[in-house]
């Protein structure tokens, strides 16, 4: 059997992410942007000869972050950022101010729902599924979500207790690499540059 080999890009900056807002479907803002071509294509990892599969959230960020990559993401409902219900695009501290008592439920219950949407026991089981389907086929391939579902995809594929999610922090255009060859993925952490000499 063939290892697989996953890569999991965290979309590029967003003003949704630089105003600690919920979800919502920005685009790329202009660091973002700049960022994203600052890594492409070395980002990916990808070397000329590969044959790299690349899926994205549906979120517009993503699929513009894939595409800065020089990759042609296809769509994939499983990759979709948490859904935030009636908290959806709003400011984390207009509903601390509005809803306290909710927001500390959400922060605290990983099966509370206040906001109508989906529950981070719930985002787990979605990305579960999509990341139990990928582990047998054999192939390369980057994925372009969100930070929390990168997060909610470590402690799935570590079979860590879930509410460890909150300990793992996932910063716009990180990668991640997971490989699997048999039931079980392995955390890969590549090799980085050298940092430079010291002055003087």
């Amino acid at each position: 059997m063939s290892a697989t080999s996953l890569r999991l890009v965290a979309h590029g900056h967003t003003a949704a992410l630089r105003q600690a807002r919920f979800g919502g479907n920005d685009s790329l803002d202009e660091g973002g942007r700049r960022a994203a071509l600052a890594l492409s294509p070395a980002g990916t990892g990808r070397r000329d000869g590969d044959a790299v599969v690349c899926l994205s959230s549906p979120a517009a960020a993503a699929v513009e972050t894939a595409e800065i990559f020089g990759l042609a993401p296809t769509v994939e409902a499983a990759l979709a950022d948490c859904d935030y219900g009636e908290w959806s695009g709003r400011p984390l501290a207009e509903i601390a101010a509005e809803r306290p008592d909710a927001l500390g439920e959400w922060l605290s219950t990983l099966d509370a729902t206040p906001h109508g949407g989906e529950s981070i026991v719930a985002v787990r089981q979605r990305v579960g599924r999509w990341l139990d389907a990928q582990r047998g086929l054999g192939r390369r391939l980057t994925a372009v979500t969100h930070p929390l579902v990168i997060r909610v995809a470590l402690v799935h594929a570590l079979d860590l207790p879930l509410a460890t999610y909150r300990q793992l922090d996932v910063a716009p255009l990180a990668i991640v690499r997971l490989t699997a060859h048999g039931p079980r993925w392995q955390l890969r952490l590549d090799a980085a540059s050298a940092p430079a000499p010291p002055n003087g």
